[in-house]
């Protein structure tokens, strides 16, 4: 049994000092997921918040099959969601064929694995500002789907579970969100 293992089984037995050992161990990962999601500070440090007291509130639901940091990660999610909403941000329509998976695992690859020489450097910052841009664009299934895909390695199957959609779904969102940033990129070079 590991230390986390003991805390969550203190946890759930109200020993709000093992919680709050869960929450310091994974603090930082939490916000960095939410303020990916929300692209917002102020509503990251919300989602975070209103997730760790759900966590709290549900801790006894919990069952152990899986760990303590993939069920909160689902429930960071799914705050950041919902903070989203709260602000008025829509889905957009999910209607749309999807092209082809490989493109989209190429164009990753090519500006992923580059190696930064002196004009990329000179291109830094706007690149950022771009991509940034692009991200603060994209609806908030995108830029979820995305995040979780591409910055935290998520398979499908685990977006789908987190996020609440099938696959067919999942995979259009993350592709338009490849999309608008390879629009974005495209014309920087």
């Amino acid at each position: 049994m590991t230390n986390e293992d003991e805390w969550v089984a203190a946890a759930r037995n109200g020993d709000r000092v093992a919680f709050r050992r869960l929450v310091d161990a994974h603090a930082r990962t939490f916000h960095a997921l939410a303020a990916r999601i929300t692209r917002d500070a102020t509503l990251a440090e919300d989602a975070v918040q209103e997730a760790l007291w759900n966590a709290w509130r549900h801790l006894r639901d919990f069952d152990g099959r899986a760990r303590f940091s993939t069920w909160m990660h689902r429930i960071v999610v799914n705050a950041a969601l919902e903070q989203l909403r709260r602000r008025g941000d829509r889905e957009d329509n999910l209607a749309g064929l999807l092209e082809d998976d490989d493109e989209e695992a190429a164009f990753l690859a090519r500006h992923a694995d580059e190696t930064p020489g002196p004009d990329l450097h000179a291109d830094g910052h706007e690149i950022r500002v771009r991509v940034e841009t692009q991200l603060a664009r994209m609806s908030a299934l995108e830029r979820s789907a995305f995040v979780l895909r591409h910055h935290e390695g998520h398979s499908l199957e685990e977006i789908c579970g987190v996020l609440s959609i099938n696959v067919s779904a999942c995979k259009q969102a993350i592709f338009r969100a490849v999309k608008k940033l390879r629009l974005a990129l495209d014309t920087v070079r």
